[in-house]
């Protein structure tokens, strides 16, 4: 199994850590992993990427073009990352934010509200994970326990207390997933 994710947004919306822990999780179930980030001079505000590749066999490049899913949170990304999805693949998307949804037949097609989701648990921080968890549920390549595991090795000690938080973020997501098409 191997798994090629581009997951992109706005700096600020927690892209580059939801790839980050992705990749964590991915190490904590023995798998090979790489996490290549990308983003703009500007940073929070200006455009951020990554390239995430979970596998059970070596990666020979962590700089792709085509991607198996594509997690989108906003419209730049979506305008650059649509066209990029293997046919056959995952665009997921959260709406807010998304003024012209995917137009492709060949793929398939979910939402996540994780915007308004975070903002109804009380905490816009958690808006990530509620998208990972959405994620996680169309494509369970990593164990939630993994994730957590994740969590605890990329969140600095002080943020742990945060840890249940972030688990029934992700719990919300798997929740709240939306499916708009399947091929």
């Amino acid at each position: 199994m191997t798994e090629e994710i581009i997951i992109a947004g706005f700096g600020g919306q927690g892209v580059l850590s939801m790839g980050k822990i992705l990749a964590y999780s991915g190490v904590m179930q023995d798998q090979e992993v790489s996490w290549l980030p990308s983003y703009g001079p500007e940073m929070r505000g200006g455009t951020a990427n990554v390239t995430v590749i979970v596998s059970d066999e070596r990666i020979s490049s962590p700089s792709i073009s085509s991607f198996d899913t594509a997690i989108i949170l906003n419209q730049q990304s979506m305008d650059k990352f649509e066209p990029t999805v293997k046919p056959g693949g995952v665009l997921l998307y959260d709406p807010n934010g998304i003024s012209r949804p995917p137009e492709r037949k060949d793929i398939n097609i979910y939402t996540v509200e994780g915007a308004r989701l975070a903002a109804e648990m009380g905490n816009t921080k958690i808006f990530n994970m509620i998208v990972l968890g959405a994620y996680l549920k169309v494509k369970p390549i990593v164990k939630l326990e993994n994730v957590i595991k994740g969590l605890r090795k990329s969140l600095p000690e002080r943020y742990h207390k945060l840890i249940p938080l972030n688990e029934d973020a992700i719990t919300m997501g798997m929740k709240n997933v939306n499916e708009v098409q399947t091929v």
